[in-house]
């Protein structure tokens, strides 16, 4: 869930969003490297560590990565928990501002790319990756749980009626992400010069009790930036109807891979 102006929030719970944010599939992984193969010669910047979700299968490479983050928590988080590994370092700031020497073989994100600005990111990607070089972008879009209607129906009564009217919006139809949305995003890297362009969708379910959700929305962007009484009170209701509906809600996620090749 993104909105304008909210990249901060994340780094305010950084250490519960490191212990719930899921990762990705192994896949994806295989998929990224069948396109570009990475051993110990190759440079790789991560865009948007957070708490490192997609990090380790990279590093086990033996790649160089260079990891920024706008969050200085994260940063510190993942250079706690990849400290074994010499090829690892975390930059803290923002990925427009930041300049890194060289060139990469490289570059991914994962969850993270929509928070910069289109012809700013994909251009400077572009001009830090070398001839030949890779630009991976991926990210999880989770959906509501399809086995139990009357749930979704009251959760979407209880987001009208505390997150959209917080946010002064009219209340929307969650969608679930879709192969036409995945081929749209794989085209933007067109515009810039990119080749070679590719697209896959992977999926999996993940099942949490009503606490586990109710901690898990407290890492969104959108959530976190609710005023604390309003969110307790929304919170508060999710669990109420998570645990009215047998205690368990299921989750249905949709993970999109973007290849590019300058």
């Amino acid at each position: 869930m993104a909105m304008n102006g909210l990249g901060w929030t994340f780094d305010t719970v950084a250490d519960t969003y490191e212990k719930l944010r899921p990762g990705y599939v192994d896949e994806l992984y295989q998929t990224i490297f069948d396109y570009a193969p990475i051993n110990n010669t190759s440079r790789v910047v991560e865009i948007g560590i957070g708490g490192g979700q997609a990090t380790l299968p990279f590093l086990k490479t033996g790649c160089d990565l260079v990891a920024i983050d706008y969050g200085e928590n994260f940063c510190e988080i993942c250079r706690e928990k990849f400290k074994s590994y010499s090829n690892f370092s975390a930059v803290s700031g923002k990925f427009e501002d930041i300049e890194l020497s060289g060139e990469y073989d490289l570059i991914y994100s994962a969850s993270a790319f929509h928070w910069i600005p289109e012809e700013i990111g994909y251009k400077k990607v572009y001009d830090m990756l070398k001839d030949g070089g890779i630009f991976a972008r991926f990210a999880n879009h989770p959906y509501r749980d399809k086995g139990k209607p009357a749930l979704s129906e009251e959760m979407g009564r209880i987001y009208a009626e505390h997150y959209y009217k917080y946010h002064n919006k009219e209340p929307e139809t969650p969608i679930e992400y879709n192969e036409q949305q995945a081929y749209n995003r794989a085209l933007i890297a067109k515009k810039y010069g990119f080749t070679d362009i590719q697209y896959k969708l992977f999926y999996r379910t993940r099942t949490f009790s009503a606490k586990e959700y109710i901690m898990l929305l407290g890492t969104y962007s959108d959530h976190i930036a609710i005023e604390d009484t309003i969110r307790n009170e929304f919170f508060s209701k999710i669990e109420d109807a998570i645990n009215c509906h047998g205690g368990e809600i299921t989750i249905y996620d949709t993970i999109d891979l973007q290849l590019a090749r300058k």
